[in-house]
Parts: C-alpha cells; sequence; structure tokens
C-alpha cells in the first residue's frame, strides 16, 4: 500500500470511530393556533388607566400548547461512563418566521433558549451557558396541564411577573426566571426516585460579586406515579430593564436582591386519572412597598393550583385546572382562572389541542390565559383556542 493510501486508511478509520462515539441530532416543533379573547391588551402592565381593554380578539397564535423551536443536540463518549454533550435551542414566531426574544428588550436571538455544553457521568451532570431554568420543569412536572402555554402553573406565574413590572419585551422576569445566562447547573443521579437541581448563574460584574447573579435549588422525586418538586429561586439585579427601554437606559446592577420565588407542588397519577396541587410565593424583598414602577400591586403574590386529568385512550388526554393568584398587601387585587383542555395524537408526532378558558381578574391583576395574549387589567376574560402541533 502506498504512503497516500495508508493515511487515507487511517483518516477513514478515525472518522469510523468517532462516528460511532458521537452523534448530532437535529430537531424542532411547530406549533400554530387560531385564538379568540373577550379582552385584549396592548402591554402587560398591570393599571387599568394607561391600559385599558381593547376590546375582543380572533387571531393567529404562535406556540398554542409549547414554543415553536428549532435545534441541535449532540453527544459524545468519551469513556469510563463519561460523556461531553452540548445543546442549542430557540424559539420562532411560527406566524411570521421572526426569531423570538432575548434577555434584552426588543432583541431577538437564534438560540434565545438554550445554549449550553456539559459533561454527564456517574456522578450526575454539569452544564454551563444559557438554558431553561429549573423553575419551568418543576412547573411541567407536577401540574396536570404540563405548564403549558394555554391556563396552567405556567402562565399564572407570569401573573406575578407582570403584576411586579415585567413588561414581557425580554426573557427577563420580575419574579422567577424561565431561562438564565450565564448558568451553571448541576442535576445530581437519581436516587430511589429522589434527586436534586442545582443553579448558579454569573453575573460578570466588576466589584460586585452577587450583581446580575441567581441561584436556585430544587428537591424533585419521581416513583410509583408520583411527581414532586420543592424549589427555592433567589435572583439579585432581576428584570433590570424598563418599560420604556431602549430610550431609558439598563438599571445598573448593584446586587440589589429583588427575586425571590418559592414553589411546592405534586403531581400523582394512578391508572388514567391525574391531579395536581401546588403553593408558591413570589416576593420583591428588595422593596419594602412594591415595584415603584407598578404602584397599583406589591410585588409580593401567593397563587395556589389545582389540576384533574383523565386519560380517555392512548390518542386523548383531557385536563383541567383552577389556578388563583394574589396579592399579598392588596387584597382587592386577586384572580382565579378556571381551564379545560383536550389533547388528540393523530400520530407520535402530531397533535390536535383544543381549550377554553375563564379567568376572573379583580383590582389590577391581568391573569392571562394565553401566553403573549394579554387581557385587560382588571377585567374578566374568557378564551378558546384550537391549535395544532408537530415534532420532528
Amino acid at each position: 500500500m502506498t504512503r497516500k493510501g495508508v493515511i487515507l486508511f487511517a483518516l477513514l478509520a478515525c472518522a469510523d470511530v468517532a462516528q460511532a462515539q458521537s452523534s448530532v441530532t437535529l430537531y424542532g416543533a411547530v406549533d400554530s393556533s387560531l385564538l379568540w379573547q373577550s379582552t385584549s391588551a396592548a402591554t402587560f402592565a398591570p393599571n387599568p388607566a394607561v391600559n385599558p381593554d381593547k376590546g375582543s380578539v380572533f387571531r393567529y397564535k404562535d406556540g398554542g400548547m409549547y414554543s415553536s423551536i428549532i435545534g441541535m443536540t449532540g453527544k459524545e463518549d468519551i469513556g469510563g461512563g463519561y460523556s461531553v454533550n452540548f445543546k442549542l435551542q430557540g424559539s420562532f414566531d411560527s406566524g411570521a418566521g421572526k426569531l423570538q426574544l432575548s434577555d434584552t428588550p426588543g432583541a431577538a436571538a437564534m438560540f434565545n433558549q438554550v445554549a449550553s455544553v456539559g459533561i454527564a457521568g456517574p456522578f450526575g451532570s454539569l452544564n454551563a451557558g444559557r438554558q431553561f431554568s429549573p423553575i419551568g420543569y418543576a412547573f411541567s412536572d407536577t401540574d396536570v396541564r404540563g405548564g403549558q402555554f394555554f391556563g396552567s402553573v405556567l402562565t399564572a406565574w407570569l401573573t406575578m411577573d407582570s403584576a411586579s413590572g415585567w413588561p414581557g419585551t425580554s426573557t427577563n422576569g420580575s419574579i422567577g426566571a424561565l431561562y438564565d445566562s450565564n448558568a451553571l447547573i448541576y442535576n445530581s443521579p437519581s436516587f430511589y426516585g429522589a434527586s436534586v437541581t442545582l443553579e448558579y448563574t454569573l453575573g460578570g460584574v466588576p466589584g460586585e460579586f452577587s450583581a446580575g447573579s441567581h441561584k436556585s435549588a430544587v428537591l424533585k422525586y419521581s416513583n410509583y406515579g408520583l411527581n414532586f418538586a420543592a424549589l427555592y429561586y433567589d435572583g439579585h439585579d432581576a428584570n433590570p430593564f424598563p418599560a420604556t427601554y431602549p430610550a431609558s437606559p439598563a438599571i445598573p446592577a448593584t446586587g440589589v436582591d429583588n427575586n425571590r420565588f418559592v414553589y411546592l407542588g405534586a403531581k400523582y397519577t394512578w391508572n388514567r386519572i391525574s391531579v395536581s396541587g401546588s403553593f408558591s410565593n413570589g416576593r420583591q424583598p428588595a422593596y419594602e412597598n412594591g415595584n415603584p414602577a407598578f404602584g397599583a400591586t406589591s410585588g409580593d403574590f401567593d397563587m395556589w393550583t389545582a389540576g384533574l386529568g383523565y386519560r380517555v385512550s392512548p390518542a386523548l388526554d383531557l385536563s383541567s385546572g383552577v389556578y388563583y393568584v394574589r396579592d399579598e398587601k392588596h387584597s382587592k387585587n386577586q384572580s382565579t382562572a378556571y381551564v379545560l383542555g383536550a389533547v388528540y395524537y393523530l400520530s407520535k408526532a402530531t397533535m390536535l389541542h383544543v381549550d377554553v378558558g375563564y379567568v376572573s381578574n379583580r383590582g389590577a391583576m391581568n391573569q392571562e390565559l394565553a401566553y403573549g395574549a394579554p387581557p385587560a387589567p382588571g377585567k374578566n376574560t374568557s378564551a378558546a383556542m384550537l391549535g395544532l402541533r408537530h415534532t420532528f
């Protein structure tokens, strides 16, 4: 064999080894819906005077169940039970083909949900980069409605964010967070169904070690039909962008502790029936009387949820939920949502979903039924949605 032939053979052999030890997967989902809602508002501001009811709306709604996404994930076996992985995932608007928002108001990003690399082994896994906050997984595991984008523990939690100052123009929440940038997240192995998730995000501000940082801890249990999650989240300099950004500059990161969220939730499935319930508390401890930009609410909220689901057949799931949020310091600010939904699996990759809901908003509350479709604050609102989700 010639020298060139030997080199070519060696390169091909190395390629075969690399292919056997690593893999890359491209995946995604398109989720499109039609939404009718009896009230609508221009923004998420909990102020009826500046954010009045604009009337009923019938519209195309991207992300009926969850985001429309595109992503890729890869894994390489490095031996000894260890592997290196990466994940890139971004959401887009299927109605307009646009990328969705990042953690900077008005700025879209290709991988606005996940851009991480990590290592996994007998010790568990450690991932670094922009990632889903542990809050999102706790919601989906302990809510009969799975933390969907229509009438779930997720949309009820968003009420705390909007009522305490989140303008909805970025992914930076005021209470808790669905995504965290610059995050280190450790997931322990499961021990008889019990596991722990620990998170710390680095703010990177010179001279202010805690500025812009977040930390959270989750205790989880999943066994014998029971899912349980206990979560604590603490953030510094959360939601640093005012509603008038970019006309008004971002608030400098100083390490102010203004974002705390505690969640206890459980879901139990027996045969075809599932029940769920949760309690959570969101606070902005840096503000004694609430966020000064939103005087109508205090910034301290309680949330109770309850859900009931029934699997009619392998192809049909029914679910229902009640979601109650109240302002701790202003008793007039209360909100209760009632939701019914059905998911029919046309195939393993395609789901037809139908949802209806009614929310009673009192005072300055503006609990939304559909994520991204704010109702008028203080207005009772009905909504119905029909959608199709396809994964690939």
